[in-house]
């Protein structure tokens, strides 16, 4: 039986945890996600091009808060940063589904599973209200891209995924969490394809902005 004392006891502890965090987006005291920044992850939709050619739209720009909420979520365990991130990938992806989309997420490198203990484009996903379709596993022995630079991250994706089921003409949305070059994007359309899904295009929470624009 859950008594006063209880209740007054997780309040003062949820209390103390709140004076203690600080805003992932500005670093304020006393605020997981200030006002502010909460309104700066409001999707502002971007559009851009992978290298072969695949069209792909982005909630927001990789920068600024949007940047540092994705690295706290990604990088420590912020899940709570999910929610408003996931609302804002919706914004972009809810309107490009049909009842009949497969949405496929890009696969998580096994090392960086075994880190955090999620997969990130899955949990911001479900955030959105959108159940994935885990279709895509990484081949052994790939590493994670955030190091790389554009040439060696196309050389580290290339033949990196492999679809677990035949597609049969299903139509696809491929959904990663960040956008740089647009290479993974490409690799995942390339193992879906050969599997026989029909990819119709790609969203992301965020891309990198490219010199001159999205495009």
């Amino acid at each position: 039986m859950v008594t006063k004392d209880d209740v007054a006891r997780v309040g003062a502890e949820l209390a103390a945890f709140l004076l203690a965090a600080s805003c992932a987006g500005c670093g304020e005291p006393g605020a997981l996600l200030c006002g502010r920044c909460r309104r700066a992850v409001t999707a502002d939709p971007q559009a851009g091009t992978t290298p072969r050619g695949m069209a792909f739209r982005a909630a927001l720009p990789f920068e600024g808060v949007t940047a540092r909420c994705i690295r706290r979520l990604k990088g420590e365990g912020d899940t709570f940063l999910a929610r408003p991130l996931g609302a804002a990938l919706g914004e972009v992806l809810l309107p490009a589904m049909t009842p009949m989309t497969w949405v496929v997420p890009v696969p998580t490198a096994r090392a960086a599973f075994r880190r955090r203990g999620y997969r990130v484009p899955e949990l911001l996903l479900r955030r959105a209200g959108v159940e994935p379709q885990r279709v895509l596993t990484r081949a052994a022995g790939t590493t994670e891209q955030k190091r790389l630079g554009a040439a060696a991250r196309e050389e580290n994706v290339r033949g990196a995924m492999r679809a677990r089921r035949s597609g049969r003409g299903a139509e696809t949305l491929i959904v990663d969490d960040v956008v740089t070059t647009g290479a993974t994007l490409d690799e995942a359309a390339r193992a879906l394809e050969e599997a026989g899904f029909r990819v119709v295009g790609a969203v992301a929470l965020a891309a990198t902005p490219r010199r001159g624009g999205f495009g």
